[in-house]
Order: C-alpha cells, then sequence, then structure tokens
C-alpha cells in the first residue's frame, strides 16, 4: 500500500447505528461496509445507479470538512439541505501529511457552486478567486468550466473528491481529465472518484472498487462499465435488433 495517502481507511461506526432499516443505512453497500483500505493514489468507485456512490462519496467528503454542494473547506454555502447523516459515522483516516488543500466537485450541484462563486467575487469582493477558479464559470460550457476550474485551483499535494465529473464531459475532455489527474498525482496529490466512465477508470495507476459488490477490488476489464461498452460498440447495431426485439 502506499504509505503517504492522505485518506488511507474508510470505516463505518457500525455499533453507533441504532436502526438499519433506515436511511441510508439501509442501502445494501452501506449496511454491508465496514471499512476498506485504499492502496492507490486515485481509487474510483463504480456501481449501479442507486447503489449508493454520491450518497457514500458525500458523506466522505463531509468528514474532510467539505460542503455537500462542492468546494473547498472555506465554501460552506447551503441551497438546499439534501445529504443524509451518514457522515456523522463515516471516517476517513490517513497515516501521511496533511493535505495542501482539497476540494469536491459534485457535477450535480457545480451551477450552484459556480454561481456561490460569482456572488464572492461580485457582492463580497474576493476578487482573488478569478484567478484561482479560472473567471467566471458560468462564460464557458458546463464542461470547460470544469477542466478550467482544475486546471487553475487543483495543486499538487492535494485531497480531490469527484462525484461523477463526466457528467460535463465529451471523450476527448475525459482524457484531458486523465491527464491533468496524472499530473497532480506525480505532484503528491489522491482522488477519489465515483464514476461510471469506462475512460476514466482505466486509469493505469487507480484502484476500482465496485460497490455493486460490497467494495471489491475489481480489474478494469472485469467491470460491468468496460463489458457493456465494449459489447455495444463491438456490435451496435446488432445490440439494437436484440434491444428494440428487431427479427
Amino acid at each position: 500500500m502506499k504509505n503517504d495517502l492522505f485518506i488511507d481507511t474508510i470505516k463505518l461506526d457500525k455499533d453507533k447505528i441504532d436502526d438499519f432499516n433506515k436511511y441510508p443505512f439501509n442501502i445494501k453497500c452501506i449496511k454491508n461496509f465496514s471499512n476498506i483500505r485504499l492502496n492507490k493514489s486515485v481509487t474510483f468507485l463504480i456501481g449501479e445507479n442507486g447503489v449508493g456512490k454520491s450518497t457514500f462519496i458525500e458523506a466522505l467528503a463531509i468528514t474532510q470538512g467539505l460542503n455537500p454542494e462542492g468546494g473547498t473547506q472555506n465554501f460552506q454555502f447551503k441551497t438546499k439541505d439534501t445529504h443524509s447523516n451518514l457522515h456523522e459515522y463515516l471516517h476517513g483516516y490517513g497515516h501521511g501529511s496533511i493535505p495542501k488543500t482539497k476540494f469536491f466537485l459534485r457535477a450535480e450541484s457545480f451551477y450552484n457552486f459556480s454561481s456561490e462563486m460569482e456572488r464572492l467575487v461580485k457582492e463580497d469582493g474576493f476578487y482573488s478567486l478569478l484567478n484561482s477558479y479560472g473567471g467566471y464559470l458560468h462564460e464557458c460550457s458546463h464542461g470547460e468550466s470544469f477542466l478550467r476550474l482544475i486546471k487553475n485551483r487543483f495543486t499538487g499535494n492535494g485531497l480531490y473528491i469527484l462525484d461523477e465529473p463526466e457528467a460535463a464531459l465529451s471523450p476527448n475532455r475525459q482524457l484531458s481529465l486523465l491527464c491533468l489527474i496524472d499530473d497532480l498525482v506525480k505532484n503528491g496529490s489522491q482522488f477519489i472518484i465515483a464514476t461510471h466512465s469506462p475512460i476514466l477508470i482505466s486509469y493505469r495507476d487507480g484502484e476500482i472498487l465496485d460497490m455493486d459488490n460490497n467494495f471489491a477490488k475489481t480489474k478494469y476489464e472485469d467491470t460491468e462499465i468496460y463489458q457493456t461498452y465494449k459489447m455495444y460498440l463491438d456490435n451496435p447495431y446488432g445490440m439494437q435488433r436484440r434491444l428494440f426485439d428487431i427479427n
């Protein structure tokens, strides 16, 4: 195991949970969860919709002092309370140094984050944020704003928690994100990423944990993501005949 990860162990205090029939503890992968060890600078959490990826990664971000809607420790804005109380029982531990910076990038609420950044600049005079975040993020496309933020705000020795970053990115831009991740890893950063992207999870030095199978470590080629994309792209029209019941 890489011994200088900012988070190398994630643990759930199951003894303190009163009722596993209530959300979010009734989610299968959380009900069966005790602890996991992280071995790589890039960890991917995969699983089908509804398995609990966003619930889990949101809770992990909160345990690190990060806003449920995204940003650094200093972004404590709130548009609506939708996060669960899982963070009260979840813990992320590390045995190395403390990260120089932290960031929670969440595709679902990135618009809210961008709006808050713009408000801080225009209403409160925090003009330095423009350079830190690559300008007004609303003035470029969703995908370009993602990459602009990462290029300008993410630095070495950082802890970065990402929830479905591919939602805003074309395949080419996902490749660009892979390059940015690799550069940051080479400069001491750690990533924990929930994703459905076959491009992102192909990262050569990453570890894939399958939440459909209780966080089991999984090889790239064995993931349902890879197999489904490969099966379709190898024979799209044959797949459509099967899907649409065409003889």
